[in-house]
């Protein structure tokens, strides 16, 4: 099992998405478990804030280190087994199948999702064990980034997929076709899409060198 802990101020926004389809299959069935940390509620003060201005000045609003240092803190007291902790940034290494595979073999995943302006830096250089980027653009929030991750790392979990084959870089990038055989768009024009009838002649060495083709 892998348990994931995401620090995130709005967990509300991903629960829905966590509880279906595969992600929340496989968290019934213990595969893998889901938490949300709301770093705020480890915040001081009546208000409990979160952020505050960037010092040198400059737009925005930047998240403050000690909540996010308690959370971190509690959750590594009261885990088993090896945990990575990971923070979200546009100057992180590229996230792909190879990290996440890489990623699968932790017992513990902490994924801290920044907001506003950013995260205080010293998350970064004593918090966080590593930063990851999932893509060359940005985002309001490390929430997305995060539901990414899971979803990708859990794929790697044996019992998540229904079989080891349906991981991509196991069966191959190539093009899936399924019934209708010939698909009418428009009768009227009498155009046709039709499936390749290579994948329909029942020849597996012809099938798997079409497939390897792409």
């Amino acid at each position: 099992m892998i348990n994931f802990y995401i620090l995130t101020l709005f967990p509300e926004m991903l629960m829905t998405y966590a509880k279906g389809s595969i992600l929340g299959r496989a968290e019934r069935n213990k595969l893998i478990k889901i938490n949300f940390v709301n770093f705020r509620k480890y915040a001081e003060g009546r208000h409990k804030t979160v952020d505050e201005k960037a010092y040198g000045g400059g737009p925005g609003m930047v998240l403050k280190i000690e909540p996010i240092y308690k959370a971190v803190k509690n959750i590594k007291k009261n885990i088993k087994g090896n945990v990575r902790v990971i923070l979200f940034s546009t100057r992180g290494k590229k996230f792909d199948q190879k990290n996440a595979r890489r990623l699968s073999k932790y017992k513990n995943i902490v994924l801290i999702c920044g907001r506003y302006e950013g995260v205080d830096e010293r998350v970064a250089r004593y918090i966080a064990d590593e930063e990851i980027s999932i893509g060359d653009f940005v985002l309001s929030g490390g929430e997305l980034p995060a539901m990414i991750l899971v979803e990708t790392i859990s794929r790697y979990v044996p019992g998540v997929l229904g079989k080891y084959e349906s991981l991509e870089e196991i069966k191959g990038f190539y093009p899936v076709y399924t019934r209708p055989e010939i698909f009418k768009p428009d009768k009227k024009k009498r155009k046709t899409w039709k499936a390749p009838k290579v994948l329909l002649s029942g020849d597996h060495a012809k099938i798997s060198k079409w497939r390897n083709k792409f």
